[in-house]
């Protein structure tokens, strides 16, 4: 089998141990999780093309075939099995044990907040904050690869550099922040969720500063170029390895770098005169559909 670059981002279902006030997902939990023998379908085609995967959710850790999961992706012979999630089933050694005995090889825990009342107000969970940090210590314990994803809203993203900070002391291995995308529950509170890009990104650069100084890799996504001078090597979507979503029919898709550039995000008319025009793809379209696009400038 020829092997490519390439992964696969499982879509195992919806429903969560979190009800978090920007879940993009919030309006499907109804719709349930997917089947295993649907996922062992969609694992199987797309292990021709992918020699990584990436289970994610709604949270793939409290399914009962998790492990399962897991043992079947290394099993098909994926190299990279990373596992998207809050983090809090790891709060557990045995779990953590087991997760990594069955294959995994990154984890991909999601950090909110840079203390547990910030965390836990945002995943509206008492408790999450403290069973996230217990699970990213167990698996750095175990020595695990730990990146971390951090979704900017309106009340966290002034103490980005606190939550570097926190990670940095986590000794995880790199950091993201991703500024909120605008919908589900993120969407029906726009005004009370989604901060204003321009105030966000001096708040970013210290928090990517901080991780540059301790010698991580630190990142940010979906912040256009324009709000990343200086920092353009730690935009997100430079170094995103080629994707395809396999999930429910209307998740599927055989690009994800082509469905954010086509559907996905938006670029204005001053995009055009910008330097950084054919590499950037813009904000979150859901963003100036409300906001406008006058914060977007083209750079020299």
């Amino acid at each position: 089998m020829k092997e490519c670059y390439k992964r696969v981002d499982l879509k195992t279902g919806f429903i969560c141990n979190n009800n978090c006030r920007f879940c993009v997902q919030a309006d499907n939990k109804c719709k349930g999780n997917r089947s295993f023998n649907e996922l062992k379908k969609d694992l199987i085609e797309s292990r021709k093309r992918c020699s990584g995967v990436v289970l994610t959710g709604g949270e793939v850790t409290i399914r009962k075939d998790f492990f399962e999961l897991v043992k079947l992706a290394k099993n098909l012979g994926y190299k990279t099995i990373q596992i998207q999630t809050n983090g809090r089933m790891f709060s557990s050694m045995e779990f953590c044990r087991k997760t990594i005995k069955a294959g995994a090889t990154e984890f991909s825990p999601a950090i909110h907040g840079y203390c547990k009342e910030q965390h836990d107000y945002l995943t509206k969970t008492e408790g999450s904050f403290n069973q996230t940090i217990k699970g990213i210590k167990n698996l750095k314990s175990l020595g695990a690869y730990i990146l971390t994803n951090t979704v900017i809203v309106k009340s966290n993203y002034q103490n980005c550099p606190e939550i570097a900070k926190l990670l940095i002391n986590l000794n995880v291995d790199q950091f993201q922040l991703a500024f909120v995308h605008p919908m589900g529950n993120a969407g029906k509170n726009f005004d009370n969720i989604v901060p204003i890009m321009s105030l966000v990104a001096p708040y970013v650069h210290k928090a990517l500063q901080i991780g540059i100084d301790a010698g991580k890799s630190a990142m940010a996504e979906a912040i256009p170029y324009c709000f990343m001078q200086g920092y353009e090597q730690c935009i997100s979507e430079r170094i995103m390895p080629a994707t395809e979503i396999r999930g429910k029919k209307y998740q599927n898709t055989d690009s994800f770098a082509k469905q954010r550039k086509i559907s996905g995000k938006s670029k204005f008319s001053q995009c055009k005169k910008c330097k950084y025009d054919l590499a950037c793809e813009g904000p979150w379209k859901e963003y100036p559909e409300k906001r406008g696009d006058k914060e977007f400038v083209n750079i020299k």
